[in-house]
């Protein structure tokens, strides 16, 4: 259900008075003012993006921005990491965060500023680099949001600390900036927020989801043992590809008969890898999962779940302790990302009262992992955190997809190319007047 029931009855209470109302209008004006530069930054990150944990040269134009602005700012938090602060008088402390790396994905946008970059991942393969995931649309949006809270400083009071982080797409950047000691050398935060574009409705749209939005992420490996020999006499062997099988149709039952059909979850084995010829019974097999929940206790019972599977299938196969399954789940997992349903219903109710109540939907929450959910997980009695997407879809390819005339590039896709303008135009106002409605003066 949408907060326009809980806007009808409380949202003036939020932004009744006329100074409120002038406060609106003077933020739209600076942002609309602001946009032919905010345009030009969003082309020159979409045609210059940078791995992660490479994002030097994006982090330190956008650290000469923040300095230009009047942020105290530190560069080189958790690798590439930026952050920039902002005193304004007594009052909360607000976070707002952009991500800056772009994804190994050769662009066929076919845009004019197309990324040409390539560099060489730690796959060892040389390969494009675009910014698939929209971050260069984050950033820009970021800009803007702190442009407009510099212009109205008058309006607000407390603590602003913008970040940007590195290696979201690895899952890794915000745990990175966390153990350099963002809470501890930097003001920590009451409030964190941050947006996401999204490649599902139409641009200028603003999603939510209250309480979990997304996922817990864990890789597994498993390698699974077996006796090789030749394929024409099995009886001789531990056959792994068969082991490998069982494993793979019973960890089906995990998520089916073993986690409540009312808690989310998912296993799903990406790469089964064995043997290098027909007639050749192999020694081995390696399984790689991606596992993903949104509570700890259903990523133990998953995770729990799948070594005991693992176990029990080469039992059952009559193979001796010594070739048991090895079962390794990576580490640094990426947790999941929680909305404060609170926290949520307060600001999309002035989402609401900004933007029209036909532009905020609630949406289903996803299955796909952001590690923006460190930054509350980190102390998650005193920090309320909200991640809320940006539509990113220009409004004729909608409704070219409604009829069923297109199908639409999903985020990480070399054709996603978002209506750029109005992802900023929205990720710019929303960030900064939450951050105002947060911080008020008086």
């Amino acid at each position: 259900m949408k907060f326009g029931f809980l806007s009808t009855i409380i949202g003036t209470a939020l932004l009744a008075s006329a100074q409120a109302r002038a406060q609106d209008d003077s933020l739209k004006a600076g942002i609309a003012e602001d946009m032919p530069e905010l345009m030009e930054l969003y082309r020159d990150l979409h045609a210059n993006p940078e791995l992660s944990f490479e994002e030097f040269e994006t982090a330190a134009k956008l650290a000469a921005r923040m300095r230009a602005l009047g942020f105290e700012v530190t560069e080189g938090v958790g690798k590439t990491g930026v952050v920039a602060v902002m005193e304004n008088g007594e009052g909360p402390t607000v976070l707002l965060r952009a991500d800056m790396d772009g994804l190994p994905v050769v662009e066929q946008t076919g845009l004019p500023f197309a990324s040409t970059v390539t560099a060489t991942p730690a796959s060892g393969v040389e390969t494009g680099v675009m910014h698939a995931c929209g971050h260069d649309t984050h950033m820009a949006g970021w800009i803007g949001a702190a442009q407009q809270l510099v212009d109205h400083k008058d309006q607000w009071s407390g603590t602003l600390v913008m970040i940007l982080q590195p290696a979201e797409e690895l899952g890794l950047g915000a745990l990175a900036m966390l153990e350099d000691g963002l809470y501890e050398r930097f003001p920590k935060p009451d409030y964190t927020i941050a947006f996401h574009d999204a490649a599902q409705f139409p641009a200028g749209m603003i999603g939510f989801a209250p309480g979990y939005a997304l996922a817990n992420v864990d890789s597994v490996d498993i390698t699974v043992k077996g006796v090789g020999g030749h394929g024409a006499y099995p009886q001789s062997t531990k056959d792994p590809v068969v082991l490998g099988s069982a494993i793979v149709m019973k960890l089906q039952t995990l998520v089916s008969r073993e986690l409540s059909p009312l808690e989310p979850g998912v296993v799903t084995v990406g790469s089964f890898r064995a043997g290098a010829k027909h007639n050749i019974i192999s020694d081995e097999a390696k399984l790689q999962l991606t596992v993903r929940s949104y509570t700890d206790k259903s990523r133990k019972l998953l995770l729990d779940g799948i070594a005991r599977i693992a176990r029990g299938e080469a039992i059952a196969a009559g193979l001796p302790d010594d070739l048991m399954p090895v079962v390794e789940v990576e580490e640094p997992y990426t947790p999941s990302t929680y909305n404060d349903p609170e926290f949520t219903d307060r600001l999309m109710t002035h989402f609401e009262d900004r933007f029209g109540y036909e532009k905020v939907v609630k949406v289903p929450s996803v299955m796909g992992g952001e590690d923006f959910g460190q930054f509350r997980r980190a102390d998650p009695q005193n920090i309320q955190s909200l991640i809320f997407w940006v539509g990113g879809v220009p409004q004729a390819e909608f409704e070219a997809a409604q009829r069923g005339e297109k199908t639409l590039p999903s985020l990480h896709s070399p054709f996603w190319a978002p209506d750029a303008e109005k992802v900023i135009a929205t990720g710019a106002e929303a960030l900064a007047s939450a951050a105002m409605q947060l911080m008020p003066r008086g």
